[in-house]
């Protein structure tokens, strides 16, 4: 309790800034970086770089190394993860503006309460978690059907599929990490998964042919300044702050990032990036954000005191949060 008193209270709610509105504006530095550098490619610089810092730095800080069977794991997740996750959300940011894909990828707790009821049974499907899903559904219908007229275009379907695939895949990772040996150590596991997942990035956009006709030089300082930015506030900085939080405030807190991001990225991208902020968007975001206000409310409240100390103070790393 003493510890908890002294702390400065400007850490607190500078840590929480950092994972809110940081976190919020990294989808806006995708969509600048996309627009000059292929996809896959861009994903693979960032996450090599912040992917070699963080697992130097748990590496410098004595932590153990991976085993080989974790490395397993590790690869696993990140193909998940990094590949399907993070590859299909560069290459939909070509095609979808920053703010909606931020809030396509709000579904991904919709994902992970499925999951928890399908793969794990730690959750049971009841008439609440129905509704909360069928309204994120309906916000889904909002931002991609044609027939509604509710004023500017529907997003792209196949880029809206690409991030719906995205956010599956990132609930599917999710779940096996609970059941997969992975590092102790949060810093080491997130360091040896966003470094595996960046050269599964870079194979990935071999594969894809991104490197043949590629440029360096023809690359404008925005694109790099937005790849620093990523790496460094999205990555390092906002992964930082995020450890810190879990170890400091309760996972209910630390959690609600997950519906303040895509407020965020909306209102930068309409600001910033010059992206439409019309009512399919404001209609079909307040959906999905209701959606997994629930959602999340509903597995919080379900969690006992116990667990809910356990997870703040645990060790064992989970997937990285979308940083």
């Amino acid at each position: 309790m003493t510890a908890e008193n002294d702390r400065p209270r400007w850490k607190t709610l500078l840590a929480f800034a950092i994972i809110y509105f940081v976190w919020g504006s990294t989808f806006l530095a995708i969509r600048v970086g996309v627009r000059e550098v292929p996809p896959f490619l861009f994903a693979a610089m960032r996450f090599i770089a912040a992917g070699l810092a963080m697992f130097g730095w748990a590496a410098a800080s004595r932590e153990r190394l991976p085993l080989r069977r974790e490395w397993v794991s590790i690869f696993a997740i990140a193909t998940l993860i990094f590949v399907f996750d993070y590859g299909l959300l560069f290459w939909a940011e070509q095609r979808v503006p920053s703010g909606i894909a931020a809030v396509m990828m709000a579904t991904i707790p919709a994902f992970m309460a499925l999951a928890e009821i399908v793969f794990l049974r730690t959750q049971r499907f009841t008439a609440r978690l129905g509704l909360a899903l069928l309204v994120g559904l309906l916000g889904v219908g909002v931002l991609m059907l044609p027939t509604l007229k509710l004023g500017g275009a529907p997003i792209d379907s196949i880029g809206a599929a690409a991030l719906i695939v995205g956010a599956m895949s990132w609930s599917v990772a999710s779940a096996l990490s609970r059941k997969l040996p992975l590092p102790e150590s949060k810093i080491m596991s997130s360091g040896a998964q966003m470094l595996a997942g960046g050269l599964l990035l870079a194979l990935s956009a071999a594969g894809l042919g991104e490197l043949r006709g590629f440029r360096v030089a023809a690359v404008s300082p925005g694109a790099w300044f937005a790849l620093l930015y990523l790496v460094v506030a999205g990555s390092i900085v906002g992964f930082t702050a995020y450890v810190w939080l879990i170890h400091h405030e309760s996972p209910t807190k630390v959690g609600t990032y997950a519906y303040v991001n895509p407020l965020v990225a909306v209102v930068v991208g309409y600001f910033l990036g010059g992206e439409v902020l019309g009512l399919r968007t404001i209609l079909g975001t307040l959906c999905i954000l209701v959606s997994v206000l629930t959602i999340t409310t509903i597995r919080a409240s379900k969690a006992a005191p116990a667990a809910v100390m356990e997870e703040a103070g645990s060790s064992v790393a989970r997937p990285p949060r979308r940083t």
